[in-house]
């Protein structure tokens, strides 16, 4: 087996310095075009590949970083780590995966670095820690945030404008006709998060269009999974007057909503639409499909590993803030699409 390339390889072929070779790999700008030419035809010829174990190492970094998500069975969760890991790859990372659960103490340490030996920053997607979870965290470890949280705490955030989306979603029912909205997964009471953000959403939808926000159809679940929204489904047409729509604050929730509101015979959407969030690739294949707000997840995956690594680089050149995301409403069958 002939040994693999060295710099050094690469230099005796284009005729110049092991050091002038560096500076055409680290893209260095005092280097002529004829000898970074004659470097690449060097570096493809002999198949050379840069070392990046070994650059890592003599910068004292591992080359990987983490990224800490609630649930990987939440198809959303799945899809955005699928983004993050190839973004990753791309820049020369690894990513380790790690689970929370939503759970704070498995949130605390990822925030704190629980395995900071082996990566050398976080991308987090907290559920459950609090403000000051993040005001008392360990500066030392770069760490990017995915989700509701803002940068109140001193680290930069990640994510979509939430209640936009959720106002916009409100707008296209009420543009169907429909009027009693009920938001399943939504929060009246507590933190900002994206169940308070959300339905925050639908509410002001509701007063500009000079309609009552009724409280009684928020509607709270105990997991975002499928039998939660197919319980709240049923729960909702039990109730008098029905609801004629139903937000749903994530795919899972509506899709189990659309299957209970089959068993139940009721016709979507002639009785009543259902709209779900996250575009998730099952959304598409529902009976009937599903319209949802659809986050950029590449967009939030690409700029989440571009702070994480930039903060890696160079900690302190630039204040924590937020990268607000794109998103779009794709209307399907289930509003009429």
């Amino acid at each position: 087996m002939a040994a693999r390339p060295r710099i050094k390889d690469v230099a005796e072929y284009a005729g110049v310095s092991p050091k002038t070779v560096s500076n055409v790999i680290n893209n260095f700008e005092h280097v002529s075009e004829r000898t970074r030419a004659a470097v690449q035809e060097a570096i493809e010829a002999l198949g050379y590949r840069v070392n990046l174990a070994g650059r890592q190492l003599r910068q004292g970094r591992t080359g990987m970083i983490t990224l800490a998500v609630p649930e990987l069975d939440v198809a959303y969760f799945a899809e955005l780590a699928k983004h993050v890991m190839a973004e990753a790859d791309r820049r020369g990372h690894t990513v380790l995966l790690h689970q929370t659960g939503a759970v704070r103490e498995r949130e605390l340490a990822a925030l704190h670095g629980f395995d900071a030996q082996f990566s050398d920053g976080v991308i987090l997607s907290p559920l459950s820690l609090q403000p000051h979870d993040l005001a008392v965290r360990d500066r030392r470890l770069p760490v990017v945030l995915l989700g509701e949280r803002s940068a109140e705490g001193g680290t930069d955030h990640v994510g979509i404008d939430n209640v936009r989306a959720a106002r916009e979603a409100t707008e296209h029912l009420l543009s169907r006709g429909r009027r009693r909205i009920a938001v399943v997964g939504g929060a009246l009471h507590g933190r900002q998060g994206t169940d308070r953000l959300r339905t925050d959403g639908c509410r002001e939808a509701l007063e500009a269009a000079g309609l009552p926000f009724e409280p009684g159809l928020v509607v709270r679940v105990d997991a975002y999974h499928w039998q939660d929204g197919a319980r709240a489904a049923v729960a909702l047409m039990e109730r008098a007057p029905r609801p004629d729509a139903l937000l749903c604050l994530n795919d899972h929730l509506a899709l189990g909503a659309l299957r209970a509101l089959h068993e139940l015979g009721r016709s979507v959407p002639g009785e009543l639409d259902v709209v779900g969030f996250d575009d998730i690739e099952a959304s598409c294949f529902s009976v009937p499909t599903l319209t949802t707000v659809a986050p950029d997840k590449q967009e939030i995956a690409r700029a989440a590993v571009a702070r994480l690594l930039a903060r890696i680089d160079a900690p302190d050149t630039a204040p924590p803030g937020d990268h607000v995301a794109g998103h779009r409403l794709i209307v399907r069958e289930s509003s009429g699409g």
